[in-house]
């Protein structure tokens, strides 16, 4: 893996291998991404078919579309834009990821190239996107505007970008950190450093110092009674989802 320019925490990827066999498991350390996915699934789809003009009614939607899942992990993101057709790139900074992600993506009959390498390792050798997907990332580098630059520079002109965080205040403390590592024990305890946490108004700033034009944002929401998570036009207060654009 090309490690010349990079914005890769040592101390991050670590927590990530450690839970690396875990990926698929519904009930293990991952069950609250397995809990959000549909959600995050309904945004993303809908923004790519919104910004490409496709009917995701149609078989294969998203066919002639390059997708970077960047932070694959098991390729619980990657998979579901393979079977729309996407020609889908899987990468990812912790090396114990990715043969997880191969192994199941061959067991579904998906053909994904997964690569354990980063965003500024493939910026650099001049691979292009329509479409990068930046999920849970941006809390977890060590210069998140360093990193959001590379993401930049992986899309085509008119791609999209779609980043997904957590807001940094009392709330996402108390949900994200106290709830889910220390009473659901959902995550590890120091899964997530709440200093590294972006607020919605300082990740706009700094995907447009990035070079990106930011285009939407949404909260994603959990209901404790019906154990389930919306999308919400107003509650960013604990994790939240962007999409922006690429416009040269």
């Amino acid at each position: 893996m090309q490690t010349s320019r990079t914005t890769v925490d040592p101390s991050e990827i670590s927590k990530f291998e450690a839970m690396a066999a875990e990926w698929w498991d519904l009930n293990g350390k991952f069950k609250p991404l397995h809990m959000l996915n549909p959600c995050r699934l309904d945004y993303i789809t809908s923004q790519i078919a919104g910004e490409f003009d496709r009917d995701l009614k149609t078989d294969s939607p998203f066919g002639g579309l390059r997708i970077l899942d960047i932070g694959c992990g098991g390729g619980l993101l990657a998979e579901p834009m393979a079977r729309l057709g996407a020609d889908v790139v899987g990468a990812d900074a912790a090396e114990g990821n990715i043969p997880v992600a191969r192994i199941h993506a061959e067991q579904s009959g998906l053909s994904i190239d997964y690569r354990h390498t980063t965003a500024e390792a493939l910026a650099d050798a001049g691979e292009a996107f329509d479409v990068v997907l930046n999920m849970e990332v941006v809390e977890h580098v060590a210069s998140p505007i360093d990193y959001l630059t590379a993401c930049h520079d992986l899309l085509k002109p008119g791609g999209l970008h779609i980043c997904s965080t957590i807001n940094r205040n009392p709330k996402s403390y108390a949900m994200a950190i106290v709830g889910a590592e220390h009473i659901m024990r959902w995550l590890p305890k120091g899964t997530h450093e709440w200093s590294k946490f972006i607020t919605p108004d300082e990740l706009f700033d700094l995907l447009r110092q990035a070079g990106l034009e930011p285009v939407d944002r949404k909260g994603f929401v959990f209901n404790p009674l019906s154990w389930s998570w919306r999308l919400s036009d107003k509650d960013l207060s604990v994790n939240y989802v962007t999409a922006s654009v690429r416009k040269a």
